[in-house]
């Protein structure tokens, strides 16, 4: 790419750094550097000044907040991949531009990538990050192809898929969209509500501890199940969101039922404190867990 040859690999990073906020946060300011980077201000002024001349129609400074921001003609400098973005927007790593090089170490993977779109995704965060509504064509398996306003609020993951936390105006309650299901996007000047926060989420906001022991009738050697996980005193417990608790039991293959009556060689582990759960809204995907 004319330009960014020449750079340190260092100043690329930081530039990378720039195409990122800006394309799924909207905005950039020389302190997001600053901090970012540990650099000085007036280096972070001069990687302003760098991208702004390699890509002129990407961002423009609003003078009344002294914020870089994006702009309707905005076209990603550097190629981003999806699994490399929602790592940084989850984890805050990986910000330098992709090292196109062999991996260290041969692997291999057993979960099949999903066909996220770049755009769908800066604006859905976008919403997040300025707490507006967005409107969405959603593909769903009961409703088909329907669609929705929505006031996006936070990423998760199921092990599988990536979703969207949000309140949906539709349904009038906070439900989890999966990010590959949603066919177009609609920005909006619209802000959400004090009730459409995600601190209003009641299933976001409760934390439930599970406690999960080897299989009793399943496993023939628990230490070996112990050993796995690192439990304490035969105990694994995992501190959840109620949100995420049914994506999480079923990834586990957890057996939910009272009297562990689950067989197969799936389920190395059984919920021993399976009252936790109650209240818990996506139970439907915990492994045999029925309300009494």
């Amino acid at each position: 790419m004319t330009g960014l040859a020449s750079m340190s690999l260092a100043q690329r990073d930081r530039l990378a750094h720039v195409d990122l906020r800006l394309q799924f946060f909207g905005e950039i300011r020389r302190g997001d550097l600053v901090n970012r980077f540990e650099i000085q201000t007036a280096a972070a002024t001069r990687d302003l000044a760098a991208y702004r001349e390699l890509a002129p129609e990407n961002m423009l400074l609003d003078g009344s907040t002294r914020a870089y921001v994006r702009t309707d003609r905005f076209h990603p400098l550097f190629d981003h991949s999806a699994p490399r973005v929602l790592a940084w927007l989850v984890e805050g790593v990986g910000d330098a531009t992709p090292a196109r090089r062999r991996a260290p170490v041969p692997n291999a993977s057993a979960v099949a990538s999903q066909a996220i779109r770049l755009d769908v995704l800066g604006t859905l965060t976008r919403g997040i990050h300025h707490a507006r509504i967005v409107g969405i064509t959603y593909r769903s398996l009961t409703s088909g192809l329907t669609t929705r306003e929505i006031a996006p609020l936070a990423l998760a993951n199921d092990g599988h898929r990536w979703h969207i936390r949000a309140f949906d105006r539709r349904s009038d309650s906070f439900r989890d969209f999966v990010i590959a299901r949603i066919a177009d996007v609609e920005t909006s000047s619209s802000q959400r509500t004090h009730d459409e926060a995600l601190d209003q989420d009641a299933q976001w906001q409760r934390l439930v501890d599970l406690e999960f022991v080897p299989h009793p009738a399943n496993v023939q050697h628990p230490d070996t199940i112990e050993a796995e996980f690192g439990m304490l005193s035969g105990v694994l417990t995992i501190r959840t969101r109620a949100a995420v608790a049914g994506y999480l039991l079923r990834r586990m293959n957890v057996d939910c039922s009272v009297d562990h009556r689950l067989r197969g060689p799936e389920f190395h582990l059984w919920l021993r404190n399976r009252p936790m759960l109650a209240g818990v809204e996506n139970l439907a995907l915990a492994p045999g867990y029925s309300a009494d």
